[in-house]
């Protein structure tokens, strides 16, 4: 009976120590279970609270001013009224040469005597400063045809004056003096 008693309390022993241990991992499994209960509980308390925020949500406050857009859409209804409520005028072609046109005649007229007669006047003094500056240069080549010419004249005189006779020389003086006579 020894052995036998020897068993039982080597088994009461490991029995023991398998339902100590057992009891421990219960008193574990039951503190993580009320976690989890408690992280449940939070977590359904936020739940409800998203579900009234989403039952009630709150008013989305626009502040566009829409006046402007409303006054050029009622301008707009208004022209579209106009024009459906006016006769469709025929179309009437006309054929005319203008000089002249019928509208913005300050523009036209500002535009013709304010640019084009400036242009005008500026072309027209242009072609006469130009017309003046060839007629110059033909005269001062005329001028300088007449200065080599009278140059010949003189140095021919005098030649003729230096190597003739005093008789060549009386008729070249008379011929001088009367050609100054005649010329006065």
């Amino acid at each position: 009976m020894d052995t036998t008693e020897k068993l039982n309390s080597e088994e009461k022993e490991t029995f023991l120590l398998v339902v100590g241990e057992l009891a421990q991992e219960q008193v574990n499994n039951t503190k993580t279970v009320n976690d989890l209960v408690t992280a449940v509980n939070v977590l359904t308390g936020k739940i409800d609270e998203l579900n009234a925020k989403v039952d009630k949500p709150k008013p989305v406050i626009v502040s566009a001013d829409t006046r402007p857009a409303q006054e050029i859409m009622n301008k707009g209804v208004a022209d579209m009224k106009i024009i459906v409520g006016t006769k469709p005028q025929p179309e009437v072609k006309k054929f005319q040469i203008q000089l002249f046109p019928e509208r913005d005649a300050k523009l036209f007229y500002k535009i013709v005597f304010g640019r084009w007669f400036l242009f005008l006047v500026l072309m027209l003094l242009i072609t006469d400063l130009y017309n003046f500056s060839i007629h110059w240069s033909d005269n001062q080549k005329e001028v300088q045809q007449e200065e080599l010419e009278n140059d010949r004249i003189k140095k021919a005189w005098y030649y003729l004056y230096e190597h003739y006779g005093r008789a060549e020389k009386k008729l070249m003086d008379s011929a001088y003096y009367k050609s100054d006579l005649s010329i006065k």
